[in-house]
């Protein structure tokens, strides 16, 4: 087993977080300042209110699940903008979740993901991205020359992500646009024998596919990892799983991606990503998610 690791990440250019503290994050993405609930930053704020109170828009949290709630625009906002994630432009948008379409501490896995596409030699490389959402992976693995399936349940999702394709010039990109349950879509594909080079994994803690499957993290996730190891490709793959069930543990889930790649070598990276403050590194980091990485 490896040890854990932490990685500190300021995210893409287009992107800072600018605060953190009691209970809260101020980021910035391209031009727009946002203040969303972050439970984990349990701190002081570093800042004061005349900082916090320059964002474009304040979102507060409905009942018990912080991801759904109401923004509050203090600032006219676009519907839509372009930030800049390396040689890609993705769309935010500010609706009903307090998500904007990037997650900008994925930074580190996409380039990592590059690396992993470069290793490949005397094919295309060939990417799976399941619960791919907006699609950053996606288009970052086709710009690198990678033939990808990109997999999401949610049609809004996908057309987000084809929607952020056109603004980054992709438009003839060799990638195939899946709404399926990522599970029935990964049992298909082994029944078919095919065979990927990067694959990335990205589960909720829950949700429904576009039949109505249910998914749940911890009953779910087993199972599909089981298919997906007789998707990787035999001589040379990699896989990235990314869970946001922050309060689970990072070597529960090294564990897991060990128990079903048993037999096939390679090497484990696994800890938790955490989001810093631009060229400030003696601020408190935003821990956000927990990571396994595997490469033969």
């Amino acid at each position: 087993m490896s040890g854990l690791n932490l990685i500190r990440t300021e995210g893409p250019s287009g992107y800072a977080l600018i605060d953190s503290g009691a209970g809260r994050k101020l980021e910035r993405f391209g031009s727009i300042v946002v203040d969303r609930p972050e439970p984990q930053a349990l701190w002081c704020r570093s800042l004061g209110t005349e900082a916090w109170g320059a964002a474009h828009g304040v979102f507060s949290a409905s009942g018990d699940d912080e991801e759904k709630g109401k923004w509050r625009l203090d600032k006219r906002v676009p519907e839509s903008w372009p930030v800049a994630v390396r040689d890609v432009t993705l769309t935010c948008r500010l609706r009903g979740l307090w998500h904007l379409g990037l997650f900008p501490e994925q930074l580190p896995h996409w380039e990592w993901m590059l690396g992993e596409i470069a290793r490949v030699e005397g094919e295309r490389p060939r990417v799976l991205n399941l619960f791919a959402y907006t699609g950053a992976a996606s288009l970052l693995a086709a710009r690198a020359g990678a033939e990808v399936t990109h997999v999401d349940a949610s049609k809004a999702a996908i057309q987000w992500a084809r929607d952020n394709q056109a603004a980054s010039g992709l438009g003839d990109a060799p990638i195939r646009w899946i709404l399926d349950d990522a599970a029935k879509f990964v049992a298909r594909e082994a029944r078919r024998g095919r065979t990927y080079h990067v694959i990335l994994v990205d589960p909720p803690k829950f949700g429904r596919g576009p039949g109505g499957e249910v998914w749940d993290l911890f009953q779910s996730l087993p199972d599909l990892l089981k298919t997906i190891v007789s998707l990787l490709a035999p001589d040379r793959s990699a896989m990235i799983l990314t869970v946001y069930a922050i309060r689970a543990s990072a070597l529960a889930f090294e564990q897991l991606a060990a128990d079903v790649l048993r037999g096939r070598g390679g090497h484990f990276d696994t800890g938790e990503l955490a989001l810093a403050v631009r060229g400030e590194p003696q601020r408190p980091a935003v821990p956000t998610s927990l990571f396994v990485r595997w490469t033969s």
